[in-house]
């Protein structure tokens, strides 16, 4: 009997073990449930901000209100790239139909100039356009955010920036993603006396896991920008420490350049795919015009039927991609500073036709060095989407450059600058295969917004905001909106599960496929090279913030991309 009971003990631990790795394998998907509720719901790399932005829907704030509320707390709890020393996009899709967007991409400065980088021997000198004081572009977050309010919000502003005061005062745990970016960031970060006493202790040493981080100098800021709006940032007390600052470290924006920066309200791009109307970024973001002439190439195939992530779906999705990113290096930019880009000729139905009849199902095309390359962008950027009880819905894209931007903090003003100077075509003239590019649409000037790949979506269905798209990752940002939407449209996934899949990237130049490691199967590799595709491991593609209004059930969901350690869904 003794024996009996002890082997029953014994497979009770086993079915007990086996319950605990069913339920661990349950919990490893990453959420690939999305998060359920009835009255509207935000979607964030950082939990603090998500809470922050359902805090407001709960005071009756609508998705403007909630979208400006979670941006202003992730300049303070996602500091790597949520900002008010940078700049990006929003878009909004209302349920009554109404659409919109609003751009505040950084600019050059007044006294920027083409050259401005370049050595004598014709080449850019120490990587000057991104690293140092050189490379920061005239920040645009707070005026975007300013605008956007002034238009659509309803609650009071200083409603919405007091969250942010109040985690930036009484100080943030430290998470683990806080943790390692603070260490990784640490030789870079020694170059400037401001950014190691923000970043780390008196003593130099890092903030453990745990500990509480106060950040006393961003506080004010952020309180002059709650009781002074806009103008707390862009003139007085900030404009000057600023350009002071510029000034002590070389760099070039003067209190001119803060006082002449304005955000612009620009009609959206749209195109269709499969009876959904697409809503995306105008230029000067390429992503919304370079996505919809992918869709519109993609919309004549038949994709479910190809198989998710199968070799000929990941073969025509490439030649998709590689023919777009070729049209992007040659033709867009600031539309202020270039007339007469062919938007409507690359986004037609007609055109994308043309390319797709070049496509061979059985071998890749060639990137051609004598084409456009393309200029780097770093990964480091941060997405965000919100819907509000109503469905009125917001997808929002901002950043610093790379991470951390410049890794520059204003002495007393507690914020870090962008290095967005970094995205303009920098040798004028001059593109080859290594991925340099010289065209003309994004040199620089005085005053001009560099080019961009953020792509902040909106999917309509018969009218009405069905669900966001968007994502950091630089120039990967175009391919990680397109396939969260060719997920959910083409194959049926819910929203969680289309932020999750597997992803790939191909941008004409260099001429490879970036595949996310584990993504796919070797025998789907075996026959995607078969076609003549290189193909590079990487870990992570992206980290896709969306919420998705399912009007038949009445529920709004959200999800939150695992690969974005921080990052959550709140809703109520």
């Amino acid at each position: 009997m003794r024996k009996f009971m002890g082997n029953c003990r014994f497979f009770k631990s086993i079915v007990l073990f086996l319950s605990l790795v069913l339920v661990s394998a349950s919990f490893a998907q990453g959420g690939r449930t999305p998060l359920r509720a009835k009255n509207g719901v935000v979607t964030s790399a950082s939990m603090l901000a998500s809470d922050v932005g359902v805090e407001t829907l709960k005071q009756g704030g609508n998705a403007i209100d909630a979208a400006v509320a979670t941006a202003f707390a992730l300049a303070v709890a996602w500091p790597s790239a949520g900002n008010i020393g940078g700049g990006g996009f929003m878009v909004y899709a209302g349920d009554d139909g109404d659409a919109t967007t609003f751009d505040f991409r950084e600019k050059a400065p007044l006294a920027a100039t083409r050259e401005m980088y370049l050595g004598l021997d014709g080449n850019v000198a120490d990587n000057s356009n991104h690293f140092g004081a050189l490379a920061v572009g005239v920040p645009g977050t707070v005026a975007g955010l300013w605008e956007a309010h002034q238009e659509l919000g309803s609650l009071p502003w200083e409603d919405l920036v007091a969250p942010a005061v109040k985690l930036a005062r009484e100080g943030i745990p430290i998470t683990y993603s806080l943790y390692s970016g603070f260490s990784r960031s640490k030789q870079r970060f020694s170059s400037y006396p401001s950014t190691m006493a923000k970043f780390f202790k008196a003593d130099g040493s890092l903030y453990e896991l745990g500990e509480t981080w106060v950040q006393a100098d961003l506080a004010k800021t952020l309180e002059l920008i709650q009781n002074e709006g806009r103008d707390g940032f862009y003139k007085g007390e900030n404009a000057e420490r600023l350009a002071d600052f510029m000034v002590a470290n070389g760099g070039i924006i003067t209190q001119e350049d803060l006082a002449l920066y304005e955000p612009v309200e620009r009609d959206p791009v749209r195109g269709t795919y499969r009876g959904h109307e697409i809503i995306s970024m105008a230029p000067p973001s390429s992503g919304g015009v370079t996505m919809i002439e992918m869709l519109n190439i993609l919309e004549g195939y038949d994709l479910e039927a190809m198989g998710h992530n199968s070799a000929d779906y990941l073969h025509v999705l490439t030649e998709a991609m590689r023919r777009a990113y070729a049209d992007r290096a040659e033709h867009l930019g600031d539309p202020d500073f270039n007339e007469g880009m062919p938007l409507d000729r690359l986004m037609n139905k007609d055109y994308a036709a043309t390319l797709r009849a070049s496509i061979n199902m059985d071998q890749k095309s060639e990137s051609s060095p004598e084409k456009f390359a393309q200029v780097y962008e770093s990964d480091e950027t941060t997405h965000f989407s919100v819907v509000d009880k109503d469905g009125n819905m917001v997808s929002m894209t901002y950043t610093l450059e790379f991470g951390y931007g410049s890794g520059i903090v204003v002495a007393g003003g507690g914020y870090l600058l962008n290095n967005e100077m970094g995205d303009f075509n920098a040798v004028p003239g001059v593109t080859n295969s290594r991925g340099l590019i010289g065209t003309a649409a994004n040199l620089i000037e005085p005053q001009k917004r560099m080019l961009s790949s953020m792509t902040p979506s909106i999917v309509v269905k018969d009218g009405k905001p069905l669900f966001t798209a968007g994502s950091p990752g630089g120039k990967t940002i175009i391919n990680t909106t397109m396939q969260t939407i060719l997920n959910v449209i083409d194959h049926g996934m819910n929203i969680a599960q289309a932020i999750e899949a597997g992803r790939i990237h191909h941008q004409w130049l260099p001429d490879f496929t970036s595949i996310e490691s584990g993504a796919l199967s070797p025998d789907t590799i075996r026959l995607y090279e078969a076609k003549g595709h290189r193909i590079r491991a990487r870990g992570t593609q992206g980290a896709a913030m969306s919420v998705y209004y399912d009007r038949e059930s009445g529920f709004f969901m959200g999800a939150a991309d695992s690969r974005r350690g921080d990052g959550g869904s709140a809703g109520y």
